[in-house]
């Protein structure tokens, strides 16, 4: 039952909407929102006044970004998306990345999981024909430190590109990408178990640039990030610099694709040249090691 001192207090009714009670504050000024009032930001809400004051304030950057994808603002989009993909891929592979850890059981998971190029060569090795391992070796990790690298940069990632492409958009990224990782180190590398998320992860990272400059956005930061690993995975033994260099032509690729079909109409063609893009990857794996490996 409500007192007539609740009642006479203001605050615990929205300012816009003075008959809906409500117990949320915009994160900005502090007024009580009703739900219809509330904007998601990436902490609490805020409501249309602040909203309003935050679109006024946006960068050209930012305001080609809303030009260029949709007709919307992309820190808004960031803002108001929750990175489910990237939140569930964080998981899956963390578990996975944990049970490796198990001593025993963390050596029968890695042979399960694991990629080489004999696992996609029926007739030509001893090892049984499992193609699906071009994509499970993105799960398993060589150790606690290489999980966790990874993941810290899926999760810094993931936050500014799924909201920005959309879930679909995103995990199609992300999954073609670290196919273009295992293929690299199929024709490079063909004897040469690997392990890891790192395709992936460089394919997101070259993403993020392509899409970034297509925006009008300051790259330079990234840039040197994507140089500074590719160099290190160069220059460092047991680390698989032929799945990075994979990872970041095919996230490019991929991202290129993106900013050019951006229109709804133009949907169809993204999809279809997603797919030409992964078929071409699969025929590229299932011909090129074979003549490295008689060569």
């Amino acid at each position: 039952m409500t007192t007539p001192e609740f009642t006479d207090n203001r605050e615990n009714f929205c300012y816009r909407h003075p008959d809906r009670q409500s117990f949320v504050l915009c994160q900005r000024c502090l007024r009580t929102i009703c739900p219809e009032c509330q904007t998601q930001a990436p902490v609490g809400v805020i409501c249309p006044e602040c909203m309003k004051a935050e679109r006024k304030n946006r960068t050209p950057a930012q305001k080609k970004a809303e030009r260029r994808w949709g007709g919307r603002s992309t820190v808004a989009a960031v803002r108001s998306g929750k990175p489910i993909v990237t939140y569930v891929l964080l998981i899956v592979t963390s578990f996975i990345g944990l049970l490796q850890l198990i001593p025993g059981a963390g050596d029968a998971i890695t042979e399960q999981l694991r990629f080489a190029a004999p696992y996609v060569l029926p007739g030509l090795s001893v090892y049984p024909f499992e193609p699906w391992r071009l994509l499970t070796v993105l799960f398993v990790h060589g150790g606690f430190v290489h999980l966790g690298l990874n993941m810290l940069a899926l999760w810094m990632l993931g936050q500014i590109l799924e909201p920005m492409l959309g879930r679909g958009r995103f995990l199609a990224l992300y999954l073609i990408s670290g196919l273009g990782g295992s293929v690299m180190a199929a024709c490079l590398a063909p004897l040469t178990a690997v392990v890891g998320a790192s395709g992936a992860i460089f394919g997101l990272m070259a993403a993020l640039l392509i899409i970034g400059r297509h925006i009008g956005a300051n790259v330079t930061g990234i840039l040197v990030i994507l140089g500074v690993n590719l160099a290190f995975g160069l220059f460092i033994g047991g680390i698989s610099w032929q799945a990075h260099l994979g990872g970041v032509i095919v996230g490019a690729l991929v991202s290129f694709v993106y900013t050019r079909t951006t229109r709804r109409e133009q949907r169809i063609w993204q999809i279809v040249l997603l797919a030409v893009i992964t078929i071409l990857l699969l025929l590229v794996v299932f011909l090129v090691p074979p003549l490295v490996i008689l060569a």
